[in-house]
């Protein structure tokens, strides 16, 4: 009797949406900013080894992020501001892995979190590819906010945390008053939908 053939490894994920996103080839079409939004607020930041009752979520952290984008420079465009909100959007299909993690494996998950983005990107009206002013200034918030995070919920004193982080400059004292309360997920979630409403 012939053997059957095996099917190929399944390379989609079903979404609560009833979407099924192909990790290896993602379509704008497969992508909810629902499904975003329920993700990222059940995807713990450093790998849930922070205080409080609730992880600090995905979510929160993009908040925390777009926020101190409008801070550093008022007038950013609203669509920047949304390209801030989704900056770790992959990051509902792919989790939040650390950086010093990513480093031990050795493998480069830079390619595959690239193309997701792009597909959301174009979901949400975005260009494929920032223009490197708007990447700066978002990169330089998410390190900020790293900060924050560290020195708040992580346990880092603000001497470590400036070994390993940037320390946040140019938020005019502004840094001392983000008081982070990790929430729990549904709160997290409704506020970045709130956001993103705003935003889009």
């Amino acid at each position: 009797m012939k053997a059957k053939k095996s099917e190929p490894p399944r390379a989609w994920q079903r979404m609560l949406s009833g979407r099924r996103l192909d990790l290896l080839d993602p379509s704008p079409l497969d992508i909810e900013i629902d499904d975003i939004a329920h993700g990222l607020a059940r995807v713990a930041r450093w790998n849930g080894q922070t205080l409080g009752d609730h992880a600090f979520s995905v979510a929160q952290h993009s908040l925390l992020v777009e926020d101190i984008c409008l801070h550093l420079k008022p007038k950013f465009e609203r669509k920047w501001r949304l390209a801030a909100l989704l900056h770790d959007a992959a990051e509902y299909v792919v989790g939040d892995m650390i950086s010093p993690f990513k480093a031990a494996l050795g493998l480069d998950y830079n390619s595959f979190e690239d193309d997701l983005m792009v597909a959301i990107h174009r979901r949400f009206g975005l260009p494929p590819a920032l223009p490197a002013p708007v990447k700066k200034l978002i990169k330089r918030a998410d390190k900020a906010s790293a900060f924050l995070e560290a020195t708040q919920l992580a346990g880092f004193s603000i001497e470590e945390a400036s070994r390993f982080f940037t320390r946040p400059t140019g938020l005019s004292g502004k840094a001392e008053t983000y008081q982070l309360t990790p929430l729990a997920a549904h709160k997290a979630q409704a506020e970045f939908l709130a956001r993103f409403d705003q935003l889009k």
